[in-house]
């Protein structure tokens, strides 16, 4: 088999599945499993600078958008060359990979017509549905089996070590400037953790919201992620970012309440990793959790510029 995958999740899922081997390309985006996609050919590129700011690129996204201008585009000439008898893309955000009708056009014009999985989770059980379709495609029903049951494990034992205990409120932020409250499966990875997301909204498309409900929401912990930031990234945005008025009454703004993370990874990517996401919010929001998941990056109000 030889598998053409056009966004990082289905690239950690193809793995997952045990079928690095049969990858041929990888989107620009793909980072891991690093050993993997450091010799595998790019398919796709980005036309948003590198250097942009966060309402920089807010503002260049939605300029595009108005456009009709796609974000990314496939490498046409070196997938054609690849021969691919399966394509991976997605189609629930046209902001953050090739989109899903970019793609199935590509692979109608190839001379083999390659299928196209295209990957949609709008909540957790999407993931796992997104899994079993990769699945289906590869052969490798019973390695996705074990898969899920692995995942639903983890998950299981991070609801047995938060039951009981109080549930603090979280503001899950997936854009610094302009705010945005992230959706999706985001609130579900809070609630899964022992929290309650007090803006965005499980099974729905992240809002943009103004700092002045932010204030209002008054949430006990703030959750830096914005979407495809690593965690360096996402705190070099919240330090460079004014903090809005009556910030400072809010429990957040408490020391070590505003935690940086690295959203790349673990919260804009629905693959198999969510889980590491699930495991790190429930050890910031409830320090006496015995959990694994690598330690956040604290980052307290003292620390900034307000």
């Amino acid at each position: 088999m030889r598998i053409a995958s056009l966004l990082p999740s289905a690239t950690e899922i193809v793995c997952a599945l045990g079928l690095q081997d049969a990858l041929i390309g990888v989107s620009h985006e793909c980072d891991t499993p690093a050993a993997v996609v450091a010799h595998l050919p790019r398919l796709t590129r980005t036309a948003v600078p590198a250097d942009f700011t966060s309402r920089q690129i807010d503002d260049f996204v939605r300029d595009k958008t108005a456009r009709n201008e796609p974000l990314y585009e496939i490498e046409d000439a070196l997938l054609r060359t690849l021969q691919p008898d399966l394509i991976i893309t997605q189609a629930v955000c046209d902001v953050c990979a090739v989109s899903h009708a970019a793609a199935c056009s590509l692979a109608a014009s190839l001379p083999n017509q390659p299928p196209v999985v295209s990957l949609n989770p709008v909540n957790l059980e999407g993931i796992f549905a997104d899994i079993a379709a990769v699945a289906g495609a590869t052969g490798t029903l019973s390695q996705a089996n074990r898969l899920t049951s692995a995942l639903r494990a983890r998950i299981e034992r991070v609801q047995t070590a938060v039951h009981g205990r109080p549930r603090p409120a979280v503001f899950a932020c997936e854009w610094l400037d302009p705010p945005f409250a992230a959706g999706h499966w985001v609130p579900e990875m809070v609630a899964l953790a022992g929290g309650r997301e007090v803006l965005g909204r499980a099974g729905r498309p992240s809002e943009r919201v103004t700092w002045e409900a932010v204030v209002a929401a008054a949430p006990d912990y703030m959750l830096v992620m914005p979407c495809g930031f690593p965690q360096a990234a996402a705190a070099a945005a919240w330090q460079q970012l004014p903090r809005p008025r009556g910030w400072e009454r809010i429990p957040a703004a408490q020391p070590g309440r505003v935690v940086c993370l690295d959203a790349n990874s673990y919260f804009s990517r629905p693959g198999p990793r969510f889980i590491d996401g699930v495991e790190q919010i429930a050890a910031i929001i409830h320090a006496g959790a015995l959990l694994p998941g690598r330690p956040p990056q604290q980052t307290t109000l003292a620390d900034q510029r307000v």
